[in-house]
């Protein structure tokens, strides 16, 4: 302004110009402004000002003097648009700062809305179910600490109250006497009908024939079944199998596997294990770092086919299957090759437990080139998993069981489970898939291996 004022002196032109920059500047509330370049600068006369920026009352996201209003934000790069899945807060509702007001539900990850002002809900702009692009304003928060709503004193009464305990007694001795008098007279004849001796000699009243009871109707009254919309993410789960169904030709192969040895290891372990790193060995971890290995082994199982050409990845960033009540998502441990046991069992931990609160980032699930499924944690005796695009193969890892199988031409009971690698036969021969998982086999069975690089 200082520039302006020295140049208004000679510049009539600027002096016009700058007075009328200077009453918009003042009517327009500043949380309100949002700049915009323009192409180019403003010239007056023989001058072109330095600022090329103008006010313009157009914004996303803004609060006024009084009034806040909040709009979906960005949601990563290919999200769009999300579902509003569940409103916390609703009008009239006191709020503080970060308090959540809605859920957003999007194929990918669900996105709390915080207040970022304390104050009073005053409107909600979408109803639970609507599809909102990013950028649509949500809601409205009338700015200010909600105050307390003031406590209503007990209403008074016109009626006297006695003056001496003595009305008092008497106001009571006439409200109990009828009740002592009806208890007094209906005693008796209670006892007098419980009492009283039957007359000898007299048969038994037959018993009445017990009433007909209608047949218990066939159907329930209520409805027999209902009807939900698919969510966002169920709706991507599905495109993404039939994507992966449509694609691949996809096979299965199985193995059993021993898990005697890896369950003594984690017996014997254990309790240093977890002392040292704060953290339980699961099995995991071994399986996680059986896969690296075998991986290195194939290699076509680490690689995908991309129009006419193979890629063939040299990274190991491994994709690990967590049911929400959502839907299945697969949270990705990058560099497994370059972590440890408890590195794992600490990023597997992490990734569950945001994973389960709806709390994982897009980030967290993209970029893995193999996947493991545990679906033995609920029960699963065999299955055939089915690839996660864009990934090439993927592991099933079911429950353990004790069965009777010929050790060293014995019969012994051990614990085994069942593992499938389903695999895309375009990219991967039958050959590499059975080699694979007979590697994963030897080092489960054997975690020795693992030290001695075999």
């Amino acid at each position: 302004m200082k520039l302006y004022s020295t140049l208004s002196r000679s510049t009539p032109h600027l002096r016009r110009t700058s007075s009328v920059l200077t009453r918009l500047a003042v009517r327009t509330p500043v949380s309100l402004i949002h700049t915009q370049k323009f192409s180019a600068p403003i010239s007056v006369g023989h001058f072109s000002p330095p600022v090329r920026q103008i006010p313009r009352i157009f914004a996303r996201t803004y609060a006024t003097d009084d009034i806040a209003v909040e709009v979906v934000p960005n949601m990563g790069d290919s999200i769009s648009e999300g579902t509003v899945a569940k409103w916390s807060k609703n009008v009239g509702d006191s709020v503080k700062v970060d308090d959540l007001v809605v859920s957003l539900e999007t194929d990918k990850i669900t996105v709390d809305i915080n207040a970022k002002y304390a104050g009073t809900i005053v409107e909600t702009l979408a109803n639970e179910g609507d599809v909102v692009q990013v950028g649509k304003e949500m809601f409205k928060i009338k700015k200010g600490a909600a105050s307390e709503a003031p406590k209503k004193d007990a209403p008074k009464t016109d009626a006297p109250k006695p003056e001496t305990t003595k009305d008092t007694a008497k106001i009571e001795a006439k409200t109990e006497a009828p009740k002592s008098e009806t208890s007094k007279a209906e005693v008796p004849k209670e006892a007098a009908k419980t009492e009283a001796p039957k007359a000898e000699g007299t048969k038994p009243a037959t018993p009445a024939p017990a009433p007909a009871t209608k047949p218990a109707a066939s159907t329930p009254s209520g409805p027999r079944e209902r009807r939900v919309k698919m969510g966002p993410m169920r709706k991507k789960i599905a495109e993404r199998l039939k994507f992966a169904q449509n694609t691949n030709a996809m096979l299965t192969t199985f193995q059993e596997c021993d898990m005697s040895g890896i369950s003594e290891l984690r017996s014997t372990y254990q309790e240093s294990f977890a002392k040292k790193h704060g953290v339980k060995l699961g099995f995991m971890s071994i399986f996680v770092k059986a896969a690296v290995a075998a991986l290195k082994d194939q290699p076509s199982v680490n690689a995908v086919i991309d129009g006419d050409s193979i890629v063939y990845r040299d990274f190991y960033d491994l994709s690990v299957a967590v049911a929400t009540p959502r839907g299945l998502v697969v949270p990705v441990i990058r560099d497994c090759d370059s972590k440890s046991f408890s590195d794992i069992e600490k990023e597997l931990g992490v990734l569950g437990t945001k994973a389960r609160n709806d709390q994982i980032a897009i980030e967290d699930m993209v970029g893995g080139t193999f996947t493991i499924s545990n679906g033995g944690v609920y029960g699963s005796l065999m299955g055939t998993p089915i690839i996660n695009p864009p990934q090439s193969a993927i592991l099933g890892m079911h429950g353990i069981n004790k069965r009777a199988v010929v050790v060293n031409d014995k019969i012994e009971i051990r614990p085994m489970m069942y593992l499938a690698l389903t695999y895309d036969h375009r990219l991967i021969d039958g050959r590499e898939a059975v080699t694979f998982l007979r590697k994963i086999k030897d080092i489960v069975e054997d975690p020795r291996r693992l030290l001695l690089d075999i």
